[in-house]
């Protein structure tokens, strides 16, 4: 039975690949993308089993009729993946106050009001799926990019409190934390804080530190819309999934370094308890 999938952001990068993926086995999907020409070539190649909607997501009204939309004209909603967000570049001091509240206002905000429009149909299908797309730098960070490993990790909390707070409903959560990926994601679609020439020498070996953690080649994203499918058919999908071959290590190195220490202070923590 064909699926309804809503998709933010799907005029490029993993949405349109997991858009492809999605229409290619047979599923509708309300593509969405601030500039809806984007999508064309989806509409010209499946149809009528294409909605192409224009949406700003941090438009939090425009979200709700959007999902709606989307509700009303397949007659059901099943996945729902907040894909839409970018990448803001600079030092932590180097970011406007204007800079960090649209970084949130995509990556965590505009994923917050999806998924409040969304989940009333879910519930009421007695089921879904919310796929949130996350990063490895919403787990780890990297220097140079603090703002969009803040508003990751913020992600990253509220739809691990979502996971538990919608089980029962039959909804089933999870977050993709991509590695590095051929996607425009560092190009077109960033943005940069102004620069501030005292970072200038670590800015450059920032870049050299961030390229040797993800690894020398960027993974293809047509090789995800295999996996996402995989995620989405599955009976017990994971919470959290890495895509890539470089995220594992780097979680684990960040971790193991977490864990050690926190018990070298724990005799301290112990004390502070009183």
């Amino acid at each position: 039975m064909a699926k309804t999938w809503f998709i933010t952001g799907a005029s490029r990068g993993f949405g349109k690949e997991w858009s492809i993926a999605a229409l290619e086995r047979g599923d509708n999907v309300a593509a969405t993308a601030r500039d809806t020409a984007t999508l064309d070539d989806l509409v010209a190649q499946y149809g009528d089993r294409v909605l192409p909607i224009q949406l700003d997501v941090n438009d939090r009204a425009a979200d709700v009729a959007a999902v709606q939309q989307a509700h009303d004209h397949f007659g059901g909603l099943d996945i729902v993946v907040n894909n839409a967000g970018f990448g803001q570049f600079g030092m932590v001091e180097e970011i406007s106050e204007e800079e960090a509240r649209a970084q949130f206002e995509t990556n965590v905000f505009g994923a917050l009001w999806v998924t409040q429009a969304a989940l009333p149909f879910l519930r009421a299908n007695g089921g879904g799926h919310v796929l949130q797309v996350s990063s490895i730098g919403g787990i780890s960070a990297f220097p140079n990019i603090g703002i969009y490993n803040a508003s990751k990790w913020a992600l990253e909390g509220f739809t691990q409190s979502l996971a538990a707070e919608v089980a029962d409903f039959g909804i089933k959560v999870t977050l993709i934390e991509p590695g590095g990926y051929s996607t425009d994601w560092g190009g077109a679609s960033a943005k940069h804080a102004t620069e501030n020439p005292a970072y200038d020498e670590f800015r450059v070996k920032a870049a050299e530190q961030r390229k040797a953690r993800l690894g020398g080649t960027p993974g293809n994203p047509v090789a995800t819309r295999e996996a996402v499918l995989e995620i989405v058919d599955a009976e017990n999908p994971p919470l959290r999934v890495f895509f890539g071959d470089a995220p594992l290590g780097i979680a684990t190195a960040d971790y193991e370094s977490r864990l050690a220490e926190w018990n070298a202070w724990d005799a301290l923590s112990k004390k502070a308890h009183g």
